[in-house]
């Protein structure tokens, strides 16, 4: 009574199917498999060396100053009410 035998797991498979349709299964396959690999990517873009880490932001902020020396940006600041 432990356990379910493969006769049961086979009845509960085509319940499935009937319920939801082959056309929907196969949907939710493919974003489950699509869900897996960008999952995988972030996580192997996770483990990427510190020295690249460390380059990209300096890059980033030297694009970003010379585009701020073309065009100043006039801010007025409020105080808080």
């Amino acid at each position: 009574m432990g356990s379910f035998s493969i006769w049961h797991w086979l009845i509960v498979l085509l319940i499935v199917v009937l319920v939801f349709g082959t056309k929907k299964l196969k949907g939710i396959g493919g974003d489950l498999g699509g869900a897996v690999k960008g999952f995988k990517d972030g996580m192997k873009d996770g483990a990427a060396s510190p020295d690249d880490k460390a380059a990209a932001p300096a890059q980033q902020v030297a694009a970003t100053a010379t585009s701020a020396d073309k065009a100043p940006i006039d801010v007025e600041a409020k105080p808080k009410s």
